[in-house]
């Protein structure tokens, strides 16, 4: 049995790429977005409050990027009762809304972004356009 594992890490430039998408796709939705991306401990990488995103979106997009990381699922897919037992569990700090996506790379999670201030939909489009530019840097051989 080995004693370590290999593991891939959220780098600031990665955590770049993701806000960056984040935020063209929600301009272009013309949503203002509160962004946090997190690592795969749920340590806060990165965060944007667009002008005009709801003030208390801070803490539900971080919610969902740390709910995405824990899970590796994205976020509003979760059963009902599990969903329940992991806000118990956590003191409040998972949720269930629609807005958080895993960042899976190479079938390890390396963190997840959560996405707040629109409706559910719209942060779970912006979260995912987010994942799609990063996934597309990741195919292109490009280190996150």
């Amino acid at each position: 049995m080995s004693l370590t594992r290999p593991a891939l890490k959220l780098t600031h430039k990665g955590t770049s790429v993701l806000l960056a998408a984040a935020v063209e796709a929600a301009e272009a939705m013309g949503v203002p977005q509160c962004i946090a991306v997190v690592d795969e401990g749920c340590n806060l990488m990165g965060f944007i409050r667009m002008d005009g995103s709801r003030v208390l979106s801070i803490e539900s997009a971080t919610r969902k990027a740390m709910t995405a990381a824990t899970t590796g699922q994205q976020t509003g897919n979760i059963a009902p009762d599990k969903a329940l037992l992991l806000a118990e569990a956590t003191s409040g700090r998972m949720t269930n809304l629609l807005g958080g996506v895993p960042l899976i790379v190479n079938g390890h999670i390396i963190g997840g972004i959560g996405v707040g201030s629109g409706t559910g939909e719209q942060d779970l489009a912006i979260a995912n356009a987010a994942v799609s530019v990063f996934q597309k840097h990741i195919e292109e051989g490009q280190t996150a």
